[in-house]
């Protein structure tokens, strides 16, 4: 499945062509190295997704054609979400 799909059908991003632009600016790896919208996954891959201040690390549990929302939370463990300080904050 397509790294696109995959976000998009388990919810982890809301749209496709959202998913899409985010692995075209880089801000998506898998297993370490950047992925383009249509590399293809693999039960076990590890996704990284940089969204703003956010770091999601996810581990790929299961490959489904679709998903309903009950469903869709069991196709990805989060292993870290972590959020940067933005720095300055005693300025």
């Amino acid at each position: 499945m397509r790294v696109d799909k995959f976000l998009k059908v388990s919810r982890v991003i809301k749209r496709r062509e959202v998913a899409k632009q985010l692995a075209d600016a880089g801000l998506v790896q898998c297993n370490g190295k950047p992925a383009k919208p249509s590399t293809e996954l693999a039960i076990g891959d590890t996704l990284t997704l940089k969204l703003g201040r956010h770091t999601l690390i996810v581990k790929v549990l299961a490959l489904l054609p679709h998903a309903n929302k009950d469903s869709a939370s069991s196709m990805y463990e989060v292993i870290e979400d972590k959020v940067e300080n933005r720095g300055n904050e005693d300025a």
